[in-house]
């Protein structure tokens, strides 16, 4: 059995839903497993109880913008979404070596397809199937892109992303296309940021390992991880650099706070201590690492 499946096959029915907890021969149905089986039971569970106390807690705990499972709630896709504008994709003429340099170039494993523009998708390519028809000897067939593409969900923004979880689990459909109200591609949402929603975030292998999350370079000068506590920032260098009224827990929240968007790489953002931060790396919804320059005066002193 293959869980290949092209744009253009139909994905199977479902098994019906045990409403009583038993199958229709009698016998128990089947449980969830694994973590994102326990994280959507969660989900489920906290819709059934209503507004509990439970769920005001978790509630609280993401208003923030912290990691935590009520984001499952609260969050929409639009709040996630990579923008139309960043989406690395690739058209239906691209050739083999084409589509190499890409996935080696950008470290994805799918990537959307589309014909002609990216309005008209036709579905993704899995680096994991290019690669084992076509990376592994010189006997392989000839390149065809068309019969190697996976399907991908469409979904709107304003859906929550734990339905949309839900959904990628049951499909087992790990990317969705957002599609706005005039039937374009509005931007695009894998598993990944959705799950990074609930536990944070995800470095896998092939991410860069990060040497210290507050590095100093010279006198009056660091370059600093965004998720850095804010109070530790503060600690090293001897700043004020939020008030007490302020809600801001990490440097990244209050880089956010400062501009309110996500500035781009290379944009200096004064501070009223006289600081300077200086935008290093940024990914479509975050910065993720900048440099912090301290006054002279200061450093002297």
């Amino acid at each position: 059995m293959t869980n290949d499946r092209s744009p253009d096959t139909s994905v199977a029915a479902e098994p019906a839903s045990w409403a009583d907890g038993t199958s229709g021969d009698g016998r128990d149905a089947p449980q969830q497993r694994g973590f994102l089986g326990r994280l959507l039971g969660a989900f489920g569970a906290g819709d059934a109880e209503g507004e509990g106390a439970g769920q005001a807690e978790d509630q609280d705990k993401s208003d923030n913008g912290a990691p935590g499972i009520g984001n499952l709630r609260r969050m929409r896709v639009d709040d996630v979404l990579i923008p139309k504008a960043e989406i690395v994709a690739a058209a239906s003429t691209s050739t083999l070596p084409e589509l190499v340099e890409m996935f080696r170039e950008h470290g994805f494993s799918r990537i959307p397809v589309y014909r002609g523009t990216l309005d008209t998708p036709l579905g993704l390519i899995h680096l994991k199937d290019l690669a084992l028809k076509h990376g592994f000897g010189s006997d392989a067939p000839a390149f065809a892109l068309r019969p190697m593409l996976r399907p991908l969900l469409y979904v709107p923004p304003s859906m929550s992303i734990g339905v949309l979880l839900a959904q990628m689990q049951q499909k087992r459909i790990h990317m969705a296309l957002v599609i706005d109200e005039y039937g374009g591609v509005d931007g695009l949402v894998t598993i990944e940021d959705l799950i990074e929603q609930v536990i944070g975030a995800i470095e896998d292998e092939h991410d860069e390992i990060e040497d210290g999350l507050m590095v100093p370079e010279a006198p009056g000068r660091w370059m600093i991880q965004s998720r850095v506590p804010l109070e530790a920032v503060e600690r090293e260098t001897g700043l004020r650099l939020s008030s007490e009224d302020d809600e801001i827990d990490t440097l990244g929240g209050l880089i956010f706070m400062l501009t309110g968007r996500v500035p781009a790489v290379g944009e200096i953002i004064p501070h009223d201590s006289g600081a300077e931060f200086e935008i290093l790396e940024t990914d479509p919804r975050r910065v993720r690492r900048l440099r912090l320059r301290v006054p002279a005066q200061e450093v002297s002193a």
